[in-house]
Order: structure tokens, then sequence, then C-alpha cells
């Protein structure tokens, strides 16, 4: 799969620096997700146990359920209080204090009180900071030179207990009568944005995000978004634009692939392509998007055609997600909000459908260029089909230990949706040529590399399960698109321990993804493996 060179997008100024906004937006939201999707989708499970009558709004099962889910929205300074001291380089304890200096119970009383409050003689906004997400960000951000400018005026004999003093007491003053209220005031206005763009433009702004979506995301664009939806989410409880969007783009091309796997005559095709859109209508897009509907183009246009018309049916009736996770028919309980369960569950339900149908029936009617099935003898055949007779080694790429695909948590690489190989639990951080060839495909996260060796095996490395999100922190690639390699020449170096404090998994699938051009794909070793020892035999 070429994907274009994502290596090369740091050229110019303006794209380095846009580069490293959207880099330190994803590294200090992305690492919080999980907790935010697990108790955004809790709030809603909650929601629908509630609407069944399984449970009562008056037990005593319901209240803590609900401060359980409430719990990661009200502390959420605290978390981002962490994931920014990292990306801005400061104390990450020191960050987690001005954030409970937020949200004390002290001021908290006081705030609830309405009564007006100084310090110093100067006053201090009455503003409640739980679920907020701007002021500690900022906060932060300001506490990281505070920090550099104590440490560089206190003398070293009493650093380890002054600079603290120093940077605490500039810190939290300036937080509470300035920086906080400023956040609050830009937060405000981050959702009112979205607010104002779903009532006054919701059936224009919801079809144009659900038209780029893929190319948004294969951009990394995407995380420029999350500060408006996070505030969305903290001052009003739902997301009218991204999520919506989202939810009829990956539907779309589920039906986008499904179209492609009913209608063509390759059995491989037919079996990866209707795979692929299964996944896709979950809510798991990898394998449609790319594997089936940018490698045949067309499929494409289809899977625009069908998010856009959904999109514009979710704009008119004003379609919101009340919790934060990937959208698609596993996450429809995210559009479940109290007081209108019906109804809005039932729009998103319409959505969905619409998305799948129409992007079905364009892409059919739009066709697409089909693989025929290769016979052994093709007169004038461009293609060159390695002879089954003939053996191809794939080294491996790195140290570690093998695992069988099937224990690899994702079902994209588990179900050998994008085809046959093996996994390795790596136990250095290095990623090496497994053979001479080229590198075809470099993601812009660096968590994923595309080879195709000299004789034409085309290689998958994907490093870690889930860690695009990462957004390439952690990774250093060596190499960049179109460069001819060798084997064992280092392609990439990873933090081991750092991705897994980040919570994820650095099991690395191996896979071979022109799997149909060979009669065979054998594991060679099992156990521990070396860089450079036979991995796979290719027959």
């Amino acid at each position: 799969m070429k994907l274009g060179n994502f290596a090369g997008m740091g050229a110019g100024s303006s794209k380095k620096e846009k580069g490293k906004v959207l880099d330190t937006i994803s590294g200090i939201f992305n690492p919080i997700l999980p907790a935010i999707t697990g108790a955004g989708m809790m709030k809603a499970l909650l929601v629908l146990l509630t609407a069944l009558n399984v449970v009562s709004p008056t037990s005593q099962t319901y209240i803590a359920l609900e401060f359980i889910a409430d719990a990661a929205f009200y502390f959420l300074p605290m978390m981002l209080a962490v994931t920014s001291a990292k990306k801005f380089n400061t104390n990450a304890f020191l960050a987690i204090t001005i954030a409970g200096v937020l949200l004390h119970p002290t001021f908290t009383a006081i705030v609830g009180a309405g009564e007006s409050f100084s310090f110093i003689g100067l006053p201090v906004q009455l503003v409640g900071y739980g679920t907020s997400v701007i002021p500690i960000i900022l906060a932060v951000w300001l506490m990281s030179y505070v920090e550099k400018f104590a440490e560089k005026v206190t003398p070293k004999v009493v650093s380890f207990f002054v600079k603290p003093l120093l940077t605490i007491l500039i810190v939290a003053p300036i937080t509470l009568m300035v920086i906080g209220p400023l956040g609050m005031m830009i937060g405000n206005g981050l959702a009112y944005v979205f607010l104002w763009m779903s009532e006054n433009l919701g059936w224009l702004a919801l079809p144009v995000m659900a038209a780029l979506c893929p190319w948004i995301i294969m951009t990394g664009m995407h995380h420029g978004f999350t500060p408006l939806t996070m505030s969305a989410f903290s001052k009003y409880g739902y997301d009218p634009i991204t999520f919506p969007a989202s939810l009829c783009s990956n539907i779309a091309q589920g039906g986008a692939a499904l179209a492609v796997g009913v209608k063509s005559k390759n059995p491989e095709i037919k079996q990866l392509a209707t795979s692929a859109g299964i996944t896709a209508v979950f809510g798991v897009t990898e394998p449609a998007l790319f594997g089936v509907n940018l490698r045949f183009k067309k499929p494409m246009m289809g899977a625009t055609i069908g998010a856009t018309v959904a999109a514009i049916y979710a704009g008119v009736v004003v379609l919101k997600a009340f919790a934060m996770a990937t959208p698609g028919l596993a996450s429809l309980a995210m559009f479940i909000g109290e007081g209108e369960f019906s109804k809005n569950i039932l729009h998103a339900v319409i959505t969905l459908v619409i998305a799948l149908v129409v992007s079905f029936i364009a892409t059919w009617i739009i066709g697409f260029e089909d693989e025929p099935v290769e016979v052994e003898e093709t007169k004038n055949e461009e293609k060159e089909v390695v002879p089954l007779n003939k053996k191809v080694k794939v080294m491996s790429p790195m140290e570690g230990t093998i695992l069988p695909l099937s224990e690899v948590k994702d079902a994209t690489f588990s179900q050998e949706i994008m085809g046959k190989g093996i996994a390795i639990e790596p136990t250095v951080g290095q990623v090496v040529a497994p053979f001479n060839g080229t590198v075809t495909a470099l993601f812009h996260t660096k968590h994923a590399i595309g080879l195709t060796s000299d004789e034409g095996v085309e290689v998958l490395i994907h490093v870690g399960i889930d860690t695009v999100q990462l957004n390439g922190e952690h990774y250093k690639a060596y190499i960049q698109n179109g460069d001819k390699i060798k084997a064992g020449d280092l392609l990439v170096e990873f933090d081991i321990e750092a991705i897994k404090v980040a919570g994820y998994e650095v099991v690395t699938p191996v896979i071979i993804t022109n799997t149909p051009t060979y009669s065979d794909i054998i594991p060679m070793k099992e156990g521990l493996i070396l860089k450079g020892e036979e991995l796979l035999t290719i027959l």
C-alpha cells in the first residue's frame, strides 16, 4: 500500500509550526482518551439501563454508577495536568498541584456560595473548573516558564525546596486570577463555535466534515479538532459535529467496501472486502480504507457520497454524540442522551442506515477496476508473480518473542484481514530491514512501515497496537518513503517502556500484504528470535 511520503510533511516553516501544534495537542489529549471513552460509554449505559427500567434513578446502585462515570470528567484538569506537563517538559506533580488548587473543596465551596473573594486585595473570579479543559493547559504552559525562571534564580543549595515554592507561589495566584478565567472564556468560546455551527450550519458543516474525514485523519489534522470537541463536551455534554460526522464516514467506508466484496469476481478480493466492510461498520475502518477503497480508488467516491448524504440528514436533525468513542455499530450507545433516548438514538440508527445503503449503491453504480483471478500462465502479463517453486525468505526485523497473529488484540491482524504473517513481542526497540528492497510507505506517525522486497514481497511492520494514537511520539525514523534498503539496515527506533506507560501494547505484527500472490507463508521459528534470523518462508 503506497500512501504517500508522510515523512516529508514537515517542509517549510509554517508546516513545521503546524505540525508542532498538532503534535502538542495530540500529546496532551490522546493519553487520556481511554479514561474519557470508558466514562462516556458508562454514562450512555446508565441512561440505557434507566430507560429500560433496569436501574432506578433513585437507587444507590444508580448513584454509585453515576459518580463513577462522572469522575473522569470532573477531574479532567488533573489528567490534563499530567499530560500537559509531559508535553511542556515541566514537573508533573507541580502541575497536578495547580490542578488541585482549581478543584480544591474550599475554592469550590466559595464558588458555590457566590460571594466575592480576593487575594492580596485583587479580585478572584468565581469560576468552577470541574470538567474544564483549556485553563489547566494554559496554567501548565505558564508553569513551564516559571519553573525554569525559578531554577535560574534559586541557589543550588536551597533549590530543592525554594524552586517548587516559587513556582507554586507565582503560578497558583496567576491561574486563579487571570489564566483560569481566560481559559474558561476560550473553552466556552470554542464550545459556542461548535454549537453555533450545529444550529446554523449543521446541514453544511456536517457534510463537509464527513466528506473530508478520511483525508483529515490520514494527514493527522484530526488532532486539531480535539480541543473543540472536548470543550463542547465540557460545556454542553455533547458533540454535534465531529463524532456524528465520523459515524457517517466510518459506516460509508464499510458500505463501499461491502459493495466491492459483493461485486468482485476475484475470491480473494471478495473475502478481503467483505471482512473489511463488516469491520468498518463496527467502527474499525483501516482495513476498508487502506486495503480496499483507496486501493481501488473509485470506491472512495462511493464512500464520500454515502457519508455526505448521511451527514446532511444528521445535520438537519442535529444528531448529538454524548460520549467519546470510535463511532460505529458497536458503539451506538454513545448517541444515547438523557431525556432524548428514543429520538437521538433513532436518528443515529437512521444516519447509519443511510450511510451504509447510499455508499453501497453509489459504489455499485460507479464501479471499480476489479483484479482478475491470476492463472499460472498468462500472456503479456505485466505483473510478475513469484513462481511457486521459489522460496523467498523474510528475516526478523526485530528481537523478541514470536506470537501467532491469532493472539494479537486487533481483529485487523488476528483475523488476517490484511494478510498472513506473524507477530513479535519486542525486547529491543529497533526495527531493521528484513530483506533488500524499497520503503514504499512510511506513516507520518512512524509506527508502521510498508516495505517491498526486490522479489516483490510486500510487508507491513506495525509496531504496537493502536499506537497511531501516539502520533509519532516515542518513535524515531531513519528512512523515508522511496529509500532503498538492505537487510539489517536500521529503519525505526522506539521506546518500549514509554509506549507501555502511555497505555499501549508493543506487540508488532509483520504482515505479508500481498498474500494472495503466493501459495503459502510459513513461520520458521517459535519462541525467542534475534534480528536477522529467518522469520518467514514464502512459497
